[in-house]
C-alpha cells in the first residue's frame, strides 16, 4: 500500500510517549504509574498528559486507589486500544514494507 497507510497512522499513538505507554501496556497489560515513569524515563507531569489522552480515546483505562494509605495509580490496556494499536501497527508495517 505504501504511502496510502501514512494516512491510517494514528496521531493519537505516534508521539514518543504515547507508543512507549502502548507498546509497555500491549505486554504487561496492566503497570502502575511509577512503573510506567521509570522504565520510559518520563517526568509525573508528562507521562500525565500522555496517558490523559490515551485515556481519552479510551485506549487506557486509569485506575486510581490506595495501598497502605498510598495512592496508587494503576493503567490497563483496554480492548479499543489493543485494536487501535494493532491497527497502528499493521499501518506503520504497511509504510515499512513499501520500501526496497
Amino acid at each position: 500500500m505504501g504511502l496510502a497507510d501514512l494516512g491510517r497512522i494514528d496521531e493519537v499513538i505516534h508521539g514518543r510517549m504515547r507508543l512507549g505507554i502502548m507498546v509497555y501496556l500491549a505486554d504487561a497489560d496492566t503497570a502502575d504509574f511509577t512503573e510506567l515513569k521509570t522504565v520510559l524515563e518520563a517526568t509525573q507531569g508528562n507521562l500525565s498528559v500522555h496517558l490523559k489522552k490515551l485515556e481519552e480515546a479510551g485506549y487506557v483505562a486509569i485506575d486510581k486507589s490506595f495501598k497502605d494509605n498510598k495512592p496508587l495509580t494503576r493503567v490497563s490496556i483496554t480492548p479499543t486500544g489493543r485494536k487501535a494499536f494493532g491497527a497502528y501497527l499493521d499501518a506503520l508495517g504497511g509504510l515499512i514494507g513499501s520500501k526496497g
